[in-house]
């Protein structure tokens, strides 16, 4: 048994000697694949109405806002490699009805990681559909669960992709309630 392991250890010593390591290059190779933390990206949903009347279509958007040095791939992007950014929302029910998503438009861009362009967002990328509500819509609020998947990449590497949960309410409005505007930072008109 003895013999067994002082062959086995003189073969990893030779092994060792045969087949140089250069460890500079190994960790150097390691520490461009991705740094320790992905960026702080906020993602939230808004709704253009603080209620929805039913019978009703209401605006709604989802709001990435994407750190300085930063960018995330275009929901169309340029290669078929590339994970795209995509937004999924889960079925209401009750008649309530998710219109298509309308993604903003991408930057093209160079970047040091890659030799093509890119099809990027950067700063702020904002997703805008429309949710049509049956007039026989029987609660009170409305519930819209939300998915954002997304590759964040800095100028010299990117992280592994993201899916992200959002959960948005919208109440109704009652018989004599008027909607009001909100949010007129995302979707133009009033402040909101």
């Amino acid at each position: 048994m003895k013999i067994i392991r002082l062959a086995l250890l003189f073969a990893l010593a030779l092994g060792a000697l045969v087949v140089p390591v250069d460890l500079k290059a190994k960790t150097a190779a390691l520490s461009s694949v991705a740094p320790a933390r992905q960026p702080d990206i906020s993602i939230n949903g808004y709704y253009a109405q603080d209620k929805a009347r039913p019978g009703s279509t209401i605006q709604a958007a989802v709001v990435i806002d994407i750190p300085k040095g930063y960018h995330i791939n275009a929901n169309k992007t340029l290669s078929k490699f590339l994970i795209p950014t995509t937004l999924k929302m889960d079925d209401v029910g009750d008649g309530v009805r998710v219109n298509p998503v309308s993604y903003p438009r991408a930057i093209v861009r160079k970047f040091s990681f890659s030799e093509d362009q890119l099809a990027v967002y950067e700063g702020r990328a904002v997703m805008r559909f429309s949710l049509t509500i049956p007039a026989t819509f029987p609660h009170s609020k409305m519930l819209l669960k939300v998915r954002v998947k997304y590759q964040s990449c800095s100028d010299e590497v990117c992280f592994a992709p993201t899916t992200r949960e959002l959960t948005m309410w919208l109440g109704m409005a009652g018989t004599n309630e008027t909607p009001k505007r909100t949010n007129g930072n995302i979707f133009g008109g009033k402040k909101g």
